[in-house]
């Protein structure tokens, strides 16, 4: 019978998610697949339910040709020439991941990235984008309900509890809509009026950021209206603004059209115009992919050229994370139990919590851990479909001929501990 394994999540002591459920380990034990899972006290499934099934739990994994994880692999755990599938961060030549990656190719491994496991269209099939952004949007509700309390002001915002402290999915939508109906009833002061929350993209990530902002009062508006609300504004209504590519970038050439395609190509033919929408906004959630090669939704100059009295923006919910890059006053990540800090522009200083002059970012770095169970239930109902044929294919052939199905070829950036040619880019990191 063939041996797969799940290595125990170790990144940090929120990391309680899994690759596949034992619902599914029970399926792949039925198409003569055993699973070795590596015991752990804080996983959101027990050891005891993986034995249930039939898995076996132990520590070492040494049978296992295949290791399945969610996050990165410490550097010790690697063995030759087996295959590992994890999200590894590796793709934007993340430098804290190359030593990983460089002992990979020295042990002439096989990595296969979830980020990269698409359909015929180019439409990734294995993503926790969703619960990302739900966590990220409650978090940051969280964070402005407390930030405003703090400032003596009440607001029905101020009854939201971070994720973690919500017992699952359906409570936290269940309490939002009791948080609703007290917008409706007794509304925001003038002092919050209008409370504008705006999204930056319009994928997975920010698709579940809109999945619980719908369950209050909500009138989404067009980009270009922004201005406009702040004339006449309801206090018992939030007003949600979705921002695609063409609402945050123009051409730099005066004659030249914005084309979404060419961007994509040509990210240097632009520059950004999102600054203009920050004096309207009260909330930010960037839920965009970003490299260096685009422009940045918010620069630190600007924000220090604009920051004073008359600025509303009050926290940024940063779901995409990436250090000093799209949000360039994001500084750091931070953890569910620390989950934002305050930039002050002026100084170009941080300190944690959501008190003190300056921005509130939220910047929790792996938000779905603090929904485990359901965004482990979500992820491995697409993944065990892929387990048989990952397992059963022969990774001593040449790439070419390599037997595969096509979705996940094309997310094999490492084979026999070679870049693959869709990745050779990253040899320029390395």
């Amino acid at each position: 019978m063939l041996k797969i394994g799940i290595r125990r999540e170790d990144k940090n002591k929120w990391e309680r998610r899994v690759p596949l459920t034992p619902e599914h380990v029970k399926k792949l034990k039925e198409d003569e697949i055993q699973t070795i899972v590596q015991p752990s006290k804080i996983r959101i499934f027990s050891n005891e339910e993986y034995e249930k099934v039939g898995a076996i739990v132990k520590e070492n994994m040494s049978e296992c040709s295949t290791i399945f994880a969610v996050k990165e692999i410490p550097i010790d755990f690697f063995e030759p020439r087996k295959t590992y599938v994890f999200f590894s961060h590796t793709t934007k030549g993340q430098k804290y991941n190359m030593p990983m990656l460089k002992k990979m190719m020295d042990l002439k491994c096989n990595l296969i990235e979830y980020e990269k496991i698409e359909n015929e269209k180019g439409i990734r099939l294995l993503f926790f984008g969703r619960y990302a952004g739900i966590a990220g949007i409650v978090d940051t509700l969280w964070a402005y309900g407390q930030r405003l309390q703090n400032k003596n002001i009440t607001s029905p915002l101020s009854q939201i509890k971070q994720t973690m402290n919500y017992n699952n999915l359906d409570e936290i939508k269940n309490h939002f809509r009791l948080v609703g109906k007290n917008i409706q009833k007794k509304g925001f002061p003038n002092s919050v009026v209008p409370l504008i929350i705006g999204i930056a993209g319009y994928g997975n990530v920010s698709k579940g950021v809109q999945e619980i902002l719908d369950e209050l009062p909500i009138k989404e508006i067009m980009p270009l209206d922004i201005k406009k609300i702040h004339e006449n504004p309801s206090n018992t209504c939030i007003y949600k603004v979705v921002f695609k590519e063409k609402d945050t970038v123009e051409p730099v050439a005066p004659d030249d059209q914005f084309d979404l395609q060419d961007y994509y190509k040509n990210p240097d033919k632009y520059r950004s115009i999102f600054e203009k929408y920050c004096p309207y906004l009260t909330i930010l959630m960037n839920c965009i992919y970003w490299t260096s090669r685009y422009p940045r939704l918010i620069t630190k100059d600007f924000l220090r050229q604009n920051f004073g009295k008359d600025w509303r923006l009050e926290i940024v919910g940063d779901i995409s994370i990436d250090i000093n890059g799209a949000i360039e006053f994001s500084e750091k990540a931070t953890n569910p139990d620390n989950p934002v800090y305050v930039y002050n522009p002026l100084t170009n200083k941080t300190i944690d919590g959501f008190k003190g002059e300056g921005i509130v970012v939220m910047g929790v770095d792996n938000l779905p851990c603090e929904l485990p169970k359901e965004s482990s239930m979500a992820f491995s109902k697409i993944l065990h479909n892929f387990v048989p044929k990952i397992a059963r294919a022969d990774f001593n052939d040449d790439f070419d001929v390599c037997n595969l199905p096509s979705e996940i070829k094309k997310a094999v950036i490492l084979y026999q501990g070679k870049l693959t040619p869709k990745y050779q880019f990253i040899d320029k990191y390395l």
